[in-house]
Parts: C-alpha cells; structure tokens; sequence
C-alpha cells in the first residue's frame, strides 16, 4: 500500500531521513497508493467521546481509536498490511533503521481525530514498550486531511529545545493528505503541534490522521536510557503577552489555557510519581520482611521463580490474546 514510486525512491528517502534535523525525520507527500488513503478517510470512524479520554480522565477533544482492524473490511486489510513483514522491511529501507517490529495492538496508534480548540503540548514519547520490552525507534504519521491551513494551527512540529524558546529550531509540515512524516522516537525527539483554531465557515472540520509506531529490540547505546512515561513541555506564551501589552480578551484565554495546560500536566506527574514511590516503597518493604524473617535467599530468586515466571506468562499470553482479537477485529476500539 505504500506507493511504488515512494518505494523506488527509498534510498533517496533514506538519506534525506538521515541527514535530516533537528533530529532525523523526512516527510514524504502522496505516501499511499491514492485508493487506499482514500479508503482510510473514507471508513474514518466518527468522533468518539469514550475514545477521547485525555491523561487525567476528562473528555477531551482528541479521539485516539486502536482498534482499527474493526472498522471496516478495508480497515482490517489495511490493519494486516502494517503489521507484515513487507510493510516493515519498506519502513527499514526508507529509514536506515533495521528489524523493526510492529505493534499488534496499535497502542496509542490508529486513528487520530483533533477537534477545533485542540492542541499538542510538545513532548518526547514513551521509550519502552514494557509489555515485550522493546525500544520505540519510528513514528509513521500519515495525514488525511485535504483541506488545511497554516493559519488553522495543527502543523507537526519538529523542536531542537523547547526548554529553551529562543534558541529552540522548529521544523514544521501541514498536516495534509497523504502526507506521511516519519521521525525516530528518543530522548530529543521533541514534537507537537499548536491549538487548532479553524475559521467560523470551517469548524465541521478537524485534524485526522493515522498513527503507527515502530519498535526495535535494540538501539544505539548512547541513546539507551531506564524506561519512562511520556515527557511534555507546556508552551510559551505568545510574544505579544509582555510587559506594558495591553491584554485583549483572546491574551486572556490564551493564559488560562496555558495555565490550566501546565497544572494538568503536574498534577499528571505527581500521581505517576506517588505511584512509582509506592511501588518503590513496596518493594523495599518486601526485602526489609525478607530480611527479617531470614528469607533473603528467596528474594534474591524471586526473579527467576516459578510464580514471578507465571505473572509474566500471564502478561505476555494477555498480550497476545489482545493481538489477535485485534486481528478478528474484537478488541477494544
């Protein structure tokens, strides 16, 4: 399904991906063949309030659908097409990355629907798949809007440092139809995308796109770091809020977004954080009992005991099932 002619040109492809900064990404416009992005925007699934739960559990205005292979017969084909070994060598080829592995669940993958008023606080993803312990290496993003404006906001940003917003070098693409931007996930692949804000004739629209992420079993050793969650970098506000400005009413709700963005995004980090200190916690107090009661020996095996063995059995085997539900086109949407 990818264009006979994108594959022709995949060395070329390769070498842009290569070369490309502020880290390595190419974007490659008409990347499908024309039926089948089509079909893709065709069978696209309505927006989905179930599907469109943010980080803290409120309904928000992005719809993420994993479940794609349930849409429709062409969804399903299209499902088992990124999941074979041809899709996965092409994608080696137009990157230079080598034995990519797919993800069966499309975890945070699939469709993508962002509605007026949404936006992307710009981030680096997640850098292990913990279920099979895999690296995170590629992105495949693959746009099916064929009406978009940069004046609308929703372009893909690609950032050097958003720590930093003066020094930061922002490389940005319009999200428009079978336009595919590829990029590697590590720790400075800092990317999103601004608020989207569509003119009044406009706002049946919204940002639709199709998700994949590629995996690898290694990577390079200087970029191999312990796993975590993803990282947000809450914007800066506009230029024109500075001193001696006189504050409109759109000035205004720009901050309080920005505000209501950045106390989301620490309350989000304090209860992964409480979490991780529990767990912590519990395992220091598993050793301190073990310890106490002369059992050291056993702890020091827990690892490679049987019952330790069976609980990640039953993680690996939940995983599979889930797999191929998705492949049936069972699993959750």
């Amino acid at each position: 399904m990818i264009r006979a002619q994108v594959l022709d040109s995949a060395l070329d492809i390769q070498h842009r991906f290569q070369s490309a900064r502020p880290f390595r990404h190419v974007a490659v416009d008409d990347f499908l063949d024309a039926d089948a992005c089509e079909a893709l925007l065709r069978d696209f699934p309505p927006f989905d309030e179930r599907k469109a739960l943010n980080e803290h559990g409120e309904v928000g205005r992005k719809a993420v659908f994993e479940g794609v292979a349930g849409i429709s017969p062409f969804y399903r084909e299209f499902y088992r097409y990124i999941n074979s070994a041809p899709f996965l060598e092409a994608m080696s080829q137009l990157t230079g990355i080598p034995d990519l592995i797919a993800d069966e669940t499309l975890f945070g993958g699939g469709t993508h629907e962002n509605l007026d008023g949404q936006g992307l606080d710009v981030h680096v993803d997640f850098n292990i798949d913990e279920r099979r312990m895999l690296h995170r290496r590629v992105n495949l993003l693959v746009y099916l809007n064929k009406e978009w404006e940069e004046a609308w906001g929703g372009a893909i940003e690609l950032h050097s440092d958003p720590w930093t917003p003066r020094a930061d070098q922002v490389k940005s693409f319009l999200p428009l139809f079978n336009r595919a931007v590829i990029f590697e996930t590590n720790e400075y692949s800092w990317h999103g995308f601004r608020r989207i804000e569509l003119p009044a004739d406009r706002k049946g629209l919204s940002r639709k796109s199709f998700s994949i992420y590629l995996y690898t079993k290694d990577r390079p050793a200087e970029e191999a770091v312990a796993p975590h969650t993803t990282f947000y970098v809450p914007g800066p506000l506009p230029e024109r809020i500075a001193a001696g400005a006189t504050l409109t009413e759109k000035d205004a709700q720009e901050i309080q977004i920005a505000m209501a963005s950045r106390d989301g995004l620490l309350r989000m980090y304090q209860k992964l954080l409480v979490e991780k200190e529990q767990r912590l916690r519990d395992f220091v107090q598993v050793k301190q009992q073990a310890m106490k009661d002369g059992h050291m020996q056993d702890y020091q095996v827990i690892l490679s005991s049987r019952s330790w063995r069976f609980i990640m059995a039953l993680h690996r085997a939940r995983y599979r099932v889930k797999s191929f539900a998705r492949r049936l086109g069972l699993g959750r949407a």
